[in-house]
């Protein structure tokens, strides 16, 4: 049993503050003092008592049924992240063994490696579920060129033994993270929603409380994030990027997860045909072409996890 409480209790109460009664369907009421709904509103909304559902906000979620979790997040109108959220919550607080954490390869399977660099036209990279970029095709290296030069974690310390590159970890703590990143506050949000994620799923995964702590520690924009609870699943979208050697990059995403690797992550990015960012593909790929062996991590390098 995990002892989640706090989290639990946290992440309600930021889903609760934030649903007006307006938009719950209720008469807004007179001399409210929290904002959001009340806790005798959501309980009416997931027709459970208020002391229950009060008992159940304080972290006493263990042993609540399937339905009873249903109703509470139709109330607080969760979404698909938030809803699988708090089931992860529940399966961590609930009696019995402790279930061993997840634990990915350390090293990217040479099938995988070949089906990276057979995307000869399209950046792609495997990542795990907390952010180290463990594998990459040709281009892929190239547009994480500055991620992988991070004083944080370059290539020479990952061949050493140390750790990789790590994209939360340039994101928050390199001072070129914001300029690779132009809609920083955007790429932020979204990370640690990921990183929140992946902690509700896997809580005793020691390689990525330690980062969570790390960057805690060090990074108040990152801990003001984390007190948010936001969660997200992550399957496709847009990003942008401003690459040092190529500018500015608009890319579609499509991002899997590798069933038979579990905590391994696909993502390939593409672009439009006769988009600025399609032509920017092909100069950076030129560019990698001219690059010294040194300056990009060989695929052959061996990918430590953690620490």
């Amino acid at each position: 049993m995990h002892d989640n409480r706090d989290e639990i209790r946290d992440f309600l109460i930021t889903r609760r503050a934030r649903i007006t009664p307006q938009q719950a369907g209720l008469a807004p009421g007179n001399r409210r003092r929290v904002p959001g709904l009340r806790r005798e509103e959501v309980a009416v909304l997931a027709g459970v008592s208020t002391d229950w559902y009060t008992r159940l906000e304080k972290g006493h979620i263990s042993g609540v049924s399937t339905d009873v979790l249903d109703a509470v997040a139709r109330a607080l109108q969760l979404d698909e992240a938030e809803r699988a959220h708090l089931f992860d919550l529940a399966r961590a607080a609930a009696p019995g063994p402790r279930r061993p954490a997840r634990r990915p390869a350390v090293k990217v399977r040479p099938g995988l490696q070949r089906m990276l660099d057979a995307m000869s036209d399209a950046p792609a990279i495997i990542r795990n579920d907390r952010m180290d970029l463990l594998a990459a095709n040709r281009l892929g290296r190239a547009m994480y060129w500055p991620v992988y030069q991070s004083a944080s974690a370059s290539p020479a310390q990952a061949a050493a033994g140390g750790r990789p590159a790590n994209i939360a970890r340039f994101q928050f703590l390199d001072p070129a993270g914001p300029d690779f990143f132009p809609d920083w506050d955007v790429a932020a949000d979204v990370t640690v929603a990921l990183l929140r994620t992946e902690a509700g799923r896997d809580p005793y995964n020691k390689d990525l409380t330690d980062l969570i702590g790390e960057l805690s520690t060090r990074s108040d924009d990152f801990r003001t994030r984390w007190a948010a609870h936001n969660v997200r699943l992550h399957h496709a979208g847009t990003k942008t990027f401003r690459h040092p050697a190529v500018g500015d990059l608009t890319l579609d995403y499509e991002s899997i997860d590798l069933h038979a690797d579990p905590g391994l992550n696909l993502t390939v990015y593409t672009a439009a045909p006769g988009t600025p960012s399609h032509d920017a593909l092909r100069l950076l790929a030129s560019w990698a072409a001219t690059l010294d062996a040194a300056s990009l991590p060989h695929k052959d390098q061996p990918h430590h996890q953690g620490q």
